[in-house]
């Protein structure tokens, strides 16, 4: 053989030049291969840094009372400051379409809030009048067709168009007959309610360019829409996005309904359900579409799986540490009423009931966790007010401090 082993162990670089050129490159390749392999080895990873500016459009009957629940006692335990409604409603101005105005405080406080995750009709322009400019924008969508049936249940008191028909299967026989579009702000829950939520006509009619025009406007607003219909999943993707941990999205199911108010929907209104609320369907499909595409990229099948399995066996955990009956109860079974839910039209929405001996600190973090909207806002209004209360009485004593001296 013309080289021999010796000769490539050899120490002088001079002898490298009697290889011939191909076997020379060869060489040189492996050699700056393995450096950048070892370098890579020596250098660690960029960290990831939790994103604590984030508006969450709430949509309606999205399981989005969940979300706001991880958002609040995220914003709390972080110290962060929420946007909370004016004059201490639920809502942000909703139905209204949303302006700055609507947000406590916010001729004080500017646009320095951390967290918005309340009702509002969405505005980006006005929204980003109150939040941070590096602020991470998401929302969720759900199926269209447990979702009208979810609406009619829940707003039969609330929507003309519900009330006057007999059940969800006798309105979508022939929903013109009880829906008129001149009365469409009493109507809003019963047709395309996600486009209203964000910010679009929800009679409009559907024309492809339209239609394909608003998506991508989403797109360009959102930086992730999640699925309502694969929660668990969709939780692992906002802790990978958000760069948060497990506890930060783990969660009781929260405004959900007993199952006996369920009205079973005919195939012919499962169907009509998809051509009356279009814009939604279509809506869906697309961000249903996005949202797998996103786990793929980002996570794979094989690490969501795992990390889904892990989420419920931590949600379980806490369930039969916080939790008496290990599970939601009807509204008549809670026992402490502070917690009862909002019950609304036909809907006998769930709640729970705590274990008695938990002592203080377990009893805080599974009191945060069952905590339904309405008193989880109030009581967030009261913290409020109490950090202003503190910071005027310190400000106030400085101030007569350098008075006196």
């Amino acid at each position: 053989m013309w080289w021999s082993r010796e000769g490539l162990l050899d120490k002088n670089p001079q002898k490298l030049y009697f290889f011939p050129r191909n076997v020379r490159c060869l060489i040189i390749f492996s050699l700056c291969l393995g450096l950048t392999c070892l370098s890579e080895l020596l250098i660690p990873p960029t960290p990831c840094h939790a994103k604590t500016n984030v508006m969450f459009l709430k949509t309606h009957k999205t399981a989005s009372s969940t979300v706001l629940n991880i958002m609040f006692r995220f914003a709390e335990r972080y110290n962060l400051t929420v946007a909370l409604p004016a004059d201490q409603l639920l809502h942000l101005g909703y139905p209204r379409t949303f302006v700055a105005q609507f947000v406590e405080d916010f001729k004080t406080i500017g646009q320095n809030y951390n967290i918005m995750c309340n009702h509002l009709r969405f505005n980006p322009l006005e929204v980003k009048r109150v939040m941070a400019a590096n602020t991470f924008y998401f929302s969720i969508l759900r199926n269209p067709i447990p979702l009208l049936e979810s609406s009619y249940i829940y707003y039969k008191n609330n929507a003309p168009a519900f009330s006057n028909s007999k059940n969800v299967n006798d309105f979508l026989a022939s929903p013109t007959k009880y829906y008129h579009p001149e009365s469409y702000r009493e109507n809003i829950y019963a047709r395309n309610i996600m486009w209203f939520d964000f910010g679009y006509d929800n009679n409009a009619e559907d024309d492809t360019q339209y239609t394909q025009a608003v998506l991508e406007e989403i797109e360009q607003n959102f930086h992730l829409i999640l699925i309502a219909d694969y929660f668990d999943e969709s939780m692992i993707l906002l802790k990978h996005t958000l760069c948060w941990d497990l506890d930060d999205v783990i969660y009781f199911k929260l405004n959900s309904r007993s199952q006996d108010t369920v009205q079973t929907l005919t195939p012919e209104s499962e169907e009509q359900i998809k051509t009356w609320c279009s814009l939604d369907w279509k809506l869906y499909l697309h961000f249903n579409q996005s949202f797998w595409r996103r786990i793929e990229e980002t996570i794979g099948l094989e690490v969501l799986k795992k990390e889904v399995d892990h989420l419920r066996a931590r949600q379980k955990e806490l369930m039969e540490t916080c939790l008496s009956e290990q599970e939601a109860v009807r509204k008549k079974d809670i026992r402490n009423k502070a917690l009862l839910p909002f019950q609304s039209g036909a809907a006998n929405i769930l709640g729970y009931n705590l274990k008695q001996d938990l002592d203080n600190r377990t009893l805080r973090t599974c009191l945060k966790m069952v905590m339904p909207e309405l008193q989880y806002t109030s009581y967030l209004y009261a913290l409020f007010r109490v950090s202003k209360l503190v910071v005027g009485l310190f400000l106030g004593t400085l101030s007569q401090r350098f008075c006196i001296e």
